[in-house]
């Protein structure tokens, strides 16, 4: 991603913001036969790694996490985002020199996807996910995965994902 020096974030805490901001980013592979994408919620593990560890969670139907990916992934993270209007500038009025823009807020994360199936692992992230998404739904509600009937069939018959792995780089603006 073009990232002009004036609108980078550098700063970790900032990066971490944005990914944590953003709901449903798309986790991004190649692959032999091509490109995928998934739209997915994540949870951020900022302790694990030098810049933090990204679990999410992947139905077993989808081809994503059974297909090979030929080098990183990437996830895209979007944020607040606006045009500008160049009417906005006081130097079109002098010298019209001016062009329309956009403003936004993006984070791209590449690195290593690792794919599990481990029931106890996949509980946790779904558990995790529920819980971060559950507390932000306008009606809050207690819905524990524990207690969830089908949970230990969904989380067996589904895949997890843990991307980027400890030692990934972000773009971020």
């Amino acid at each position: 991603m073009y990232v002009p020096p004036a609108f980078r974030l550098e700063e970790l805490p900032e990066i971490h913001a944005a990914m944590r901001a953003a709901r449903l980013p798309s986790l991004v592979t190649a692959t032999a036969e091509r490109l995928m994408a998934t739209p997915l919620p994540l949870l951020l593990a900022p302790e694990e790694g030098p810049f933090g560890t990204l679990y999410g969670h992947l139905a077993r139907a989808n081809p994503q996490w059974r297909t090979p990916p030929l080098g990183e992934a990437m996830v895209l993270f979007g944020g607040p985002e606006a045009y500008v209007t160049p009417n906005w500038y006081a130097s079109k009025a002098e010298h019209h020199k001016v062009v329309p823009t956009w403003n936004y807020v993006a984070v791209h994360a590449h690195g290593r996807a690792e794919f599990f199936e481990d029931p106890a692992r996949l509980h946790d992230v779904v558990a995790r996910l529920t819980a971060r998404h559950e507390g932000a739904a306008p009606r809050p509600g207690n819905w524990p995965t524990r207690r969830r009937p089908s949970c230990g069939r969904s989380c067996a018959a589904s895949s997890g994902c843990g991307c980027p792995s400890p030692g990934w780089r972000a773009s971020a603006r």
